[in-house]
């Protein structure tokens, strides 16, 4: 097994052509195999999240997200936001969300605090 990290666009292909083929007949764990697909993968993980990482969505785009993901209606959000109008302020970038409206997001649909506390452009 010729492991090592992943450094440049040229390894990174050559990585995943080596595992492209266990992704249709995947290998048993604890086995020689396996582990190399495992290492192999994780090495790869790690090379895209440092090169191509993923920006959170701001706090509008991730409700929006959880709203239509979960079939949710701005409705269902006065829980957490307040009444219906409210709620549409919000998603309108009228409005910034507040400490306890962030906090009952999370809470109550699982929305991602990191995303929620991030700043959304009001309008």
């Amino acid at each position: 097994m010729n492991i090592h990290p992943i450094h440049t666009e040229e390894e990174y292909r050559a990585a995943l052509k080596e595992v492209s083929a266990f992704f249709d007949n995947e290998p048993e764990p604890d086995t020689p195999e396996g582990d190399y697909f495992d290492v192999m993968i994780t090495l790869i993980e790690a090379y895209e999240a440092k090169q191509f990482p993923l920006d959170l969505p701001n706090a509008i785009e991730a409700i929006k997200f959880r709203m239509e993901q979960s079939g949710l209606s701005a409705a269902d959000l006065a829980p957490a936001i307040g009444r219906t109008n409210r709620v549409y302020e919000v998603l309108n970038g009228k409005r910034a969300l507040t400490l306890p409206m962030i906090w009952k997001l999370h809470e109550l649909f699982g929305i991602p605090a990191e995303s929620l506390i991030k700043p959304a452009k009001l309008g």
